[in-house]
């Protein structure tokens, strides 16, 4: 499976929400490597996890690393979670801005010495 063939399997609703986060990573990360991995799509940064994502019937599960998850705790704290993963209903706007930060505190992370 590709993370076009992916996509394209979603119902429009849900295909577009994943479309637009896909996109928000490739801007926000445009050097990570796209993958299919684990079932679902995946971004590496100099070979290792950046993030991934994957849409389940009522959310849209984004798995950023425990670290990020742990960052943004309180921001996330309404959301249904795991270790390293968020539900972010389909019911509600995907929140981007959030999202985004967190893949760039993961960017940071990697970078830092």
């Amino acid at each position: 499976m590709t993370v076009d063939a992916s996509l394209e399997s979603l119902p429009e609703v849900q295909r577009q929400r994943a479309e637009a986060l896909r996109d928000l990573i490739q801007r926000t990360a445009p050097e990570a490597v796209e993958y299919f991995g684990y079932g679902m799509p995946g971004y590496k940064l100099d070979g290792k996890p950046l993030v991934y994502f994957a849409a389940f019937k009522n959310h849209l599960g984004v798995y950023a690393l425990p670290a990020a998850h742990a960052e943004f705790a309180t921001e996330l704290a309404r959301f249904k979670q795991g270790k390293g993963s968020v539900q972010f209903p389909w019911a509600e706007p995907l929140p981007l801005e959030l999202i985004g930060r967190m893949v760039r505190f993961n960017i940071a992370r990697r970078a830092a010495p």
